[in-house]
């Protein structure tokens, strides 16, 4: 059976400073933002940061940087690409986390913007939900392995998650590697299962992501799905 090559070692393009000869492509990571500045716009005004597209411009001038800066399949390693992608991430996160912390205030404070309104309130929690997954699901992917470039040129240097298709049980191919929608489906099961699932860290920074997004998860989906019932109720 044909086995990936050996963790943390280069390869040979990585070995010879060629080019890479792999890379994801910008299409899914580019989605997701979109996605995620388009459910920042949906949320109540008062959930939002202001001005109304502050938070999507600067997202999506990041994003269009990120694509001119490295055209084509994700593969330049360049320390200014990393800032803007860091950037880029935590000006999404931030604007999430406001949200999260806002609508929990209003819950626990009585507020009666959602006093009669299960519907209005369920849909505004599942908005920051889902934008908790898309943010977190970035994190994983720009973290793991030195961020997607790096994994282009040494796909299989001192990972900090394990998927199924590494282990050698002929999940995946032999020379696999996770990209975004990977990290897009750990970052939805810690959401949603509030623990790890098929996929292990074994980095302590990256157990302790996941720890803060399941935490973050549990706390809105609780306090908003025991409010609606009392609104039901």
């Amino acid at each position: 059976m044909a086995t990936a090559p050996e963790q943390g070692g280069p390869t040979p393009s990585a070995a010879e400073g060629g080019p890479a000869q792999r890379g994801e492509h910008w299409w899914p990571v580019a989605l997701a933002v979109l996605v995620a500045a388009a459910l920042h716009v949906a949320l109540p005004a008062a959930y939002r940061t202001s001005p109304r597209w502050l938070v999507p411009a600067a997202v999506l001038t990041l994003l269009a940087a990120l694509i001119v800066g490295d055209p084509g399949r994700i593969d330049r390693r360049r320390t200014w690409l990393r800032v803007v992608t860091s950037l880029l991430i935590i000006a999404i996160t931030t604007a999430n986390l406001f949200a999260a912390g806002k609508l929990v205030a209003e819950i626990l404070t009585n507020n009666k913007l959602y006093a009669n309104n299960a519907i209005g309130l369920l849909a505004t929690g599942g908005v920051i939900w889902a934008t908790n997954i898309i943010a977190f699901g970035l994190w994983y992917w720009d973290l793991d392995r030195g961020g997607a470039a790096a994994r282009a040129h040494q796909p299989f240097a001192n990972p900090a998650f394990v998927f199924p298709e590494m282990q050698r049980g002929g999940y995946g191919a032999p020379d696999w590697v996770p990209v975004y929608v990977d990290y897009l489906s750990l970052a939805f099961w810690t959401a949603t299962a509030f623990s790890p699932t098929d996929v292990s860290a074994i980095k302590p920074w990256a157990k302790l992501l996941m720890m803060t997004q399941a935490a973050v998860s549990l706390v809105v989906v609780g306090l908003v799905i025991a409010r609606a019932i009392n609104i039901l109720s």
